[in-house]
């Protein structure tokens, strides 16, 4: 008799169904898996021999052949060692073949029989509820497993010998129940800045309408402590946002005891990363860092330092909201709505432009530094600021910035506004300017006459991209509802122009 037993295989956040199939039959005593599965899946009859061994249990000797499948799809991962010992209990006449019909299961095997967590757990979840089936995972994963839903069967064993005793109605499992992290406290707040009015201004912009920015300045003008306090007035997710973010997470591996959070990610890679890091990638197809900043934010310092190839690589993901890893025999593709933040000197010194300062190099100490970010690229960033050097006295005054709550009932005000409007237009999958398609935000933002005129002219003067005068009405559009205006006028235009290029770009343009 062949015994099967449902697990699922991952393909970017979708879980694909896979029939575990085992057969005992007489022979010389072997154990095959089979079914085009990686190293860590071919390891897998060693540590379920061990842990088949320390519950009790010994394999007979005969010939054991488990089959993978579809056979043609790539099956990798630790996660089947769990389906695969039931397969082989059920066989054998341990477990009843009528417990697990109607369960996905996953779970990694420790030697003494454990069943320890593994990635991936709550796409799987969804996955199984979605076939009308129960889901059978690891005791550290099952937080992370109930948020799939309030209704559907889940078992978080501890070990195998627990599992059997359930089976048996000896020991019987409890649901477990659904998680969150604890909020943070402590968190960067707007109060700490002091100084740069400008820059915190177009900080709100940013969050207030979900735009790419770019922060040019010199070495300690305070870019990255701008960049770490954004979350702190972006608003928290939205139920929908708080699953797809934390299917990525999932998936990565990333999630602590299963406890889902409602904070925005925030991902600040090192300037070394490469691309499969970035966008990713990897033997197994991993999401890189604009995935795992999917609903969240991105900071890039340091931008130029970048490899070029790696931040042309993002060019596809910030528009599409997606990042696609093709490969000979499969395509992954991992969702990347993210914001990009990105910081940078305006040139290798990174004084040029300070008033009394005259680089060895000259000028080209900053066009060849800023060379290394293409124009395409810079495109697709909205706002560009430059955030001058704090001076003393802005040091020595006394803070009265707004803190961060203040910035965030405003934004969260205009991201409302935002989400009843395109909600209204019958587009609920997007919630702030920045998602807006082209022909959207021409609808939604069409200036007043005195405002199209300036657009107009600028449009010209600038010789703007089909992209960058879109990305002007993004932000125009932003600034009237963060006013309470329900249309864009021609101080609006004015501001949002004003963000499209730094005096340095003028200067080197």
């Amino acid at each position: 008799m062949v015994a099967r037993v449902t697990t699922v295989a991952f393909q970017g956040i979708e879980a694909i169904p896979v029939d575990v199939q085992v057969l005992i039959a007489p022979g010389k005593p072997v154990f095959n898996i089979v079914g085009l599965a990686d190293k860590a899946v071919a390891e897998s009859r060693e540590r379920v021999h061990a842990a088949l061994h320390a519950s009790g249990l010994a394999l007979p000797p005969k010939r054991i052949t488990v089959n993978l499948a579809p056979a043609d799809l790539p099956k990798e991962g630790s996660h089947y060692d769990l389906p695969i010992a039931l397969g082989v209990m059920v066989a054998m006449g341990a477990v009843g073949a009528d417990a697990v019909a109607d369960q996905v299961v996953l779970g990694e095997l420790a030697l003494d029989g454990r069943i320890t967590e593994v990635a991936g757990v709550l796409p799987a979840a969804i996955g199984a509820n979605g076939l009308g089936k129960g889901l059978i995972c690891p005791a550290a994963c099952g937080a992370e497993a109930a948020w799939a839903s309030g209704d559907m069967s889940i078992l978080a064993p501890e070990n195998l010998i627990g599992l059997a005793n359930h089976f048996r109605g000896t020991q019987l499992l409890s649901r477990p129940a659904p998680a969150l992290r604890e909020p943070a406290s402590g968190l960067p707040d707007m109060r700490d800045i002091k100084g740069q009015e400008s820059a915190k201004r177009a900080l709100e912009i940013a969050a207030a309408g979900g735009h790419n920015m770019l922060m040019m300045g010199p070495p300690g003008a305070g870019k990255s402590m701008l960049a770490s306090r954004l979350p702190s007035i972006l608003p928290p997710l939205v139920p929908r946002e708080l699953l797809e973010v934390s299917m990525v997470a999932s998936i990565a591996g990333a999630l602590s005891e299963g406890r889902l959070s409602d904070r925005r990610p925030f991902r600040a890679p090192h300037h070394s990363a490469s691309m499969a890091a970035l966008v990713g990638g990897g033997l197994r197809a991993r999401p890189g860092e604009v995935s795992l900043a999917h609903h969240g934010v991105l900071f890039l310092d340091e931008l130029p330092e970048f490899a070029p190839a790696v931040l042309d690589s993002l060019r596809q993901p910030l528009e599409t909201g997606e990042a696609v890893i093709a490969r000979a025999n499969h395509r992954v593709s991992y969702p990347a709505k993210f914001q990009l933040i990105a910081a940078m000197n305006p040139c290798k010194c990174g004084r040029a432009g300070e008033p009394g300062h005259s680089c060895a190099r000259g000028a080209r100490c900053a066009s060849d530094y800023q060379g290394r970010i293409s124009g395409p690229f810079l495109d697709r960033i909205d706002i560009r600021i430059e955030v001058p050097a704090v001076t003393a006295v802005d040091l020595i005054r006394p803070s009265i910035g707004e803190t961060s709550a203040e910035v965030a009932e405003r934004v969260a005000v205009a991201r409302a506004v935002q989400t009843a409007r395109y909600a209204a237009l019958d587009m609920p999958d997007i919630r702030c300017n920045a998602q807006a398609t082209p022909d959207l935000i021409e609808k939604v933002a069409q200036p007043d006459a005195a405002g199209g005129r300036l657009l107009a002219d600028a449009a010209e003067s600038m010789k703007l991209s089909a992209r960058g005068y879109h990305r002007i009405l993004k932000v125009a559009r932003t600034l009237a509802d963060l006013d309470g205006l329900p249309s864009v006028g021609r101080v609006h235009i004015a501001e949002a122009l004003g963000y499209r290029m730094t005096s340095a770009e003028r200067a080197l343009a």
